[in-house]
């Protein structure tokens, strides 16, 4: 059978630059509202009562909101559709932005806030499926366009915020994200209306262009996808590099302050070196994937990138800071490696949406615990060569991960050769 990635492609714009325009800007809005608090905390403290915990708390809100609305995403797909409960999450997105924006105490933002995150950890699940729909002969390059703009959004809002807060006030920096999520909104409304017009004209099931017109629709339940291989390694995969990610926002200007002796300045700068080090792979690493018939050594890569940062922390932390800083941000080129696996493992709408929820629901859910175990591993020894050892632990253990779903194997031929076995085992 032919493998989505070998798929006749049809032109880019060609009848799909709509659904483009509806990826690209919905990407753009799903890390706005993690990263615009932060940089204006103190701005923000004249006017609510934060704290330690509170701030604390609003830092996990995230990844617990991404993983517990990740959950439901696909029982609103299946129930309204997939392009309105995209409409829906952004809807929750603009709502949050400017809920957070007019709150006056702390439990208004936090409400703000778990209602933005919402609907970021629905559009979260749904884009590779999206993506699949409409580009299923161009994974490889949206979802690099999609992945790409998706870490431009997490890097505006620390660049932006505190110079908007302090000439209109942090009020407005925190509110004008929530214009992205407008323009987002125009092209994917229109989405929605033109995929409920080919519902009503019995277009359901027309092949997109360059979509295999073979392709069969087959269930794509949760029961299923907790019994396949394929699909807990890509969630354990999403959830390792995940957990290394948020423990280096978290800690990394700590770490470095601490055993290099770096400066606080210098050690925001390398946290923005973290960062930006990730934008290349966003670009680059869906295009490889979508080309190679196994994707292990883009794994090697990622290890071996955090590997040497993580050890040149502890070996040598003042000979080459920012080199070590560099090295771990190359790491996570394995998130987008996942989120394009998403589609490549999976043969139908169905089973993307499936693999997607349960890879990114529970990843998050499982990367969040990164920044705790860092920090109790750092109280329990007062120093970092422990909860470094802990993360180099986890880099490695994707190795193992890796090398299940770097195999070219799909999800819904796990589940057809399984019923298989079944019927035969039963057959007298």
């Amino acid at each position: 059978m032919t493998e989505p990635h070998r798929l006749t492609k049809a032109p880019l714009w060609a009848g799909r630059t709509l659904a483009l325009l509806a990826i690209v800007f919905t990407a753009l809005n799903l890390r706005t509202a993690v990263a615009a608090l932060s940089p204006i905390f103190d701005q923000m403290s004249s006017d609510i009562a934060l704290g330690s915990i509170g701030i604390g708390f609003l830092g996990t809100l995230p990844p617990i909101c991404f993983a517990v609305a990740g959950l439901f995403a696909p029982l609103l797909h299946r129930r309204f559709g997939l392009e309105p409960v995209v409409v829906g999450a952004l809807l929750a997105v603009l709502a949050g932005h400017l809920v957070r924006a007019a709150s006056g105490d702390y439990l208004v933002l936090v409400l703000g806030s778990t209602l933005a995150f919402a609907g970021m950890g629905v559009a979260n699940v749904l884009l590779p499926p999206l993506v699949k729909k409409y580009f299923p002969d161009r994974i490889g390059l949206v979802t690099s366009l999609y992945a790409t703009v998706m870490a431009i959004g997490a890097t505006l809002p620390p660049l932006i915020a505190v110079p908007v807060a302090e000439a209109a006030g942090w009020r407005t920096s925190v509110g004008l994200w929530s214009a992205f999520a407008v323009i987002a909104l125009v092209p994917m409304l229109s989405l929605a209306v033109g995929s409920r017009s080919a519902k009503q004209k019995d277009a359901r099931d027309a092949p997109a262009p360059g979509a295999r017109p073979d392709e069969e629709p087959r269930s794509a339940s949760f029961g299923k996808v907790l019994r396949s291989p394929i699909a807990w390694s890509l969630m354990l995969t999403f959830a390792l590099t995940t957990m290394n990610a948020y423990a280096m926002f978290a800690w990394l200007p700590e770490i470095v302050t601490d055993v290099a002796g770096t400066s606080q300045a210098d050690a925001g700068a390398l946290l923005s070196l973290f960062s930006v080090a990730g934008l290349p792979a966003s670009l680059i690493v869906p295009l490889l994937a979508a080309r190679m018939k196994n994707v292990f050594p883009l794994i090697i890569a990622g290890v071996a990138a955090y590997l040497i940062g993580y050890i040149g922390l502890l070996a040598v932390p003042t000979a080459a800071t920012w080199l070590w800083a560099l090295m771990i941000g190359f790491g996570p080129l394995i998130f987008p490696l996942t989120l394009v696996l998403i589609n490549l493992r999976t043969r139908t709408h169905d089973g993307s949406v499936a693999l997607s929820s349960f890879t990114q629901s529970f990843g998050y859910a499982l990367g969040a615990l990164g920044p705790l175990v860092v920090g109790i591993l750092h109280d329990a020894t007062g120093g970092w060569t422990v909860p470094i050892i802990f993360l180099i632990v986890t880099a490695v253990s994707l190795l193992i991960t890796g090398a299940v779903v770097s195999r070219p194997r799909m999800l819904e031929d796990e589940w057809q050769n399984r019923q298989m076995r079944t019927n035969s085992s039963e057959t007298p």
